[in-house]
């Protein structure tokens, strides 16, 4: 579903993708890992169309991005869902924030809209939420709602930007296992970032680590876990001593 070929990026003289080369197979849960700064959001953006790389390619349903105009692009856009690291709620009620992708994508009556928002807090565990204003809410609340608005155009592939940032362990695991649920139920494709390593593993199928702009290591979660190469031993199982 998503496959990128020697992909380099750079702002400046700073090189922020260094020849990235990965698949993310169909209906997986794939976890990007790695230090801050390596380059994570940075691929995100690239995936979703949002940045170009100065060279390589990249697929997403089979279908490289780089030849495509803007109007094409925002056809691809349509097929991928993003929870964005910083929530990215709008300043409007909990209902308007799940149902924004829906109105800029579909056609839809006012009763259908609101049908599929139920639906989507129902399924978050957030019901009679939809009048509700998203700053009152808690950071878990937040996310749930952040994890309704990216699913909610069921689109075949989501992109979760560090979906646990800032919160405690019970609810992190909690979005986790929500992200999963979601996952198993849509058959999506699933991205993730997370610095919550021991977390997003719990649900990831295959890993990749990103460092100083190179995937360093791509491969299953338990690969990853018996991992001897320096680098990646220590992130994934958090030692302080190590090269990072």
């Amino acid at each position: 579903m998503i496959r990128l070929e020697d992909v380099h990026l750079a702002f400046g003289d700073n090189t922020v993708l260094d020849g990235v080369s990965l698949e993310v197979p169909p209906a997986c849960i794939y976890a990007l890992i790695g230090p801050g700064a390596a380059g994570k959001s940075v691929l995100f953006k690239v995936v979703a169309g949002l940045l170009r790389p100065a060279s390589g390619k990249v697929f997403v349903d089979d279908e490289e991005l780089g030849p495509l105009n803007e109007i094409e692009l925002a056809r691809v856009r349509k097929k991928i869902g993003m929870l964005f690291q910083n929530y990215a709620l709008f300043d409007m009620n909990v209902a308007e924030n799940i149902a924004f992708p829906l109105r800029r994508l579909f056609d839809l009556s006012e009763e259908e809209i609101a049908e599929r928002v139920a639906e989507r807090l129902e399924r978050v565990a957030l019901p009679g939420t939809e009048h509700r204003i998203p700053q009152s809410m808690s950071g878990g609340q937040k996310k749930r709602i952040g994890v309704a608005r990216a699913t909610i155009a069921r689109p075949p592939i989501v992109l979760y930007d560090e979906p646990t940032a800032g919160l405690d362990p019970v609810t992190s695991q909690k979005i986790y296992d929500l992200v999963q649920e979601e996952q198993r139920a849509q058959d999506t494709t699933v991205m993730v970032i997370s610095s919550d390593v021991a977390g997003v593993l719990t649900i990831a199928d295959r890993v990749g680590m990103l460092h100083e702009g190179r995937l360093i290591f791509d491969g299953t979660t338990d690969d990853a876990k018996a991992s001897t190469d320096p680098a990646v031993r220590q992130f994934v199982h958090g030692l302080t001593e190590g090269p990072l």
